[in-house]
């Protein structure tokens, strides 16, 4: 008691009349409350009613930041509107004046991100067919294709690569237009349609080891169009987009593969669709790719053989009794009884 009496006294007089008066400011204001004021003029209530629109729109919309934004902006112009005309109050109309700049210039940016992008009218194909599917947006794709590529053609019967001469390490295009062949020592290996890498297989398999040259001939066998990307530029280019790296890695990979198919049955053409996944090109190098077969003998004879291996190879797939090969030992009836003998 005697402590509470020692800092009552010590307090200064003016503090006590500042604490009387804020307890009397509090009654008042409690009494105050009883009495409710006028509801605002209707201007106040459409600006609430727009940024509860706009909260309230779902996220699963396609355009519902636009629409947030169109909406708080909405808002904005009421309250300044009602504490012009109303309430003449300068502190509303300016803080609600700059909610109105910023939300409006955000709303002109998402607006201008939403514009529709045009895409050249040769490069429409491959988009459509190759990168729309894997939901690349037009703004990336023309990122691809504006900075370091350009689109160049072939006469009939110009080359674009020759085998042992032309190195690897330039480039990597996709054909728009026209036909192309690929032949190793003179003998058609498989043709190139549009919407397809021409040289994807050199691509994926010296991508650890440069300084290699084609080992086949690609010719154009008609005039020919393709879209050509310098391969330094590009790679370069790719390590800074994660999301393309695998776009394109699943695109060579699927296109070696549709030419590995080409190699080994002939009748794969134009007219047939192949949905492979590329497992096994990683690990296969160029003449594999290519000429897989056809590399393992360096005399004509041996390629010859090759050739005619891959038309009875495709007859006998479809053949109901397979032949045995000649190096292919019959199994003798001794030896298939021991087979089924019961272990002991």
């Amino acid at each position: 008691m005697a402590t509470e009496s020692i800092l009552i006294t010590t307090l200064p007089m003016d503090l006590n009349s500042q604490i009387n008066n804020v307890t009397f400011g509090l009654n008042e204001n409690e009494t105050l409350c009883e009495n409710w004021r006028e509801i605002h003029h209707l201007v106040f209530h459409l600006a609430n009613t727009c940024f509860a629109a706009g909260l309230v729109i779902p996220s699963t919309l396609n355009l519902h930041m636009i629409l947030l934004r169109g909406m708080l902006c909405l808002g904005c112009i009421f309250f300044i509107i009602w504490a012009i005309l109303f309430r003449c109050a300068l502190d509303i109309m300016i803080w609600n004046a700059t909610f109105l700049s910023m939300n409006f210039m955000h709303f002109i940016y998402l607006v201008y991100k939403k514009r529709p992008i045009k895409i050249e009218k040769d490069l429409k194909g491959i988009y459509h067919r190759m990168f729309e599917p894997l939901h690349v947006s037009p703004e990336l794709f023309n990122r691809l294709t504006g900075q370091f590529c350009e689109i160049k053609t072939l006469a009939k019967g110009q080359t674009y690569a020759i085998e042992d001469k032309t190195s690897v390490d330039d480039r990597l295009s996709i054909l728009l237009k026209g036909i192309m062949k690929v032949s190793y020592r003179g003998h058609f290996l498989h043709a190139i349609s549009p919407n397809a890498y021409i040289d994807s297989p050199e691509f994926r398999s010296t991508e650890m080891n440069r300084g290699e040259t084609f080992q086949v001939t690609i010719t154009a066998d008609d005039n020919c169009v393709f879209l050509c990307w310098s391969r330094e530029r590009l790679t370069y280019f790719l390590e800074s987009e994660p999301f393309l790296y695998e776009i394109f890695k699943y695109l060579i990979g699927k296109d070696i593969t549709t030419k590995l198919y080409s190699l080994n049955d002939p009748t794969l053409g134009k007219k047939k669709k192949l949905d492979t996944q590329p497992s096994l090109c990683s690990q296969l190098s160029v003449m594999e790719m290519r000429n897989s077969l056809a590399s393992t003998s360096d005399n004509e004879d041996g390629l010859q053989t090759f050739l005619r291996g891959t038309s009875t190879t495709s007859s006998q797939r479809y053949s109901p009794s397979m032949r045995a090969s000649a190096k292919m030992k019959p199994i003798e009836e001794d030896a298939e009884d021991e087979v089924f003998k019961p272990a002991y």
